[in-house]
């Protein structure tokens, strides 16, 4: 198999639980792998200079957003 051999998610389901709540609790393991987010970067190549923009302006952003609730 080619690329990272990512192990499965398991979720073990305990008696008498409800699948909503099982699958509410894969879904949060399933967000915190990052996969998604890594295959939506795979789609398209972006230029280090352009990521470390996105960066900055980020940065840029959320410090504004702190020093308007210091007033």
């Amino acid at each position: 198999m080619k690329g990272g051999g990512k192990d499965m998610l398991i979720i073990p389901i305990k008696e008498g639980e409800n699948i909503d709540r099982a699958l509410k609790r894969f879904k949060r393991k399933f967000d915190r792998t990052g996969t998604m987010r890594q295959l939506r970067s795979r789609q398209q190549f972006t230029k280090p200079s352009v990521k470390k923009r996105t960066q900055i302006q980020k940065a840029q952003y959320i410090q504004h957003l702190r020093d308007q609730e210091d007033i």
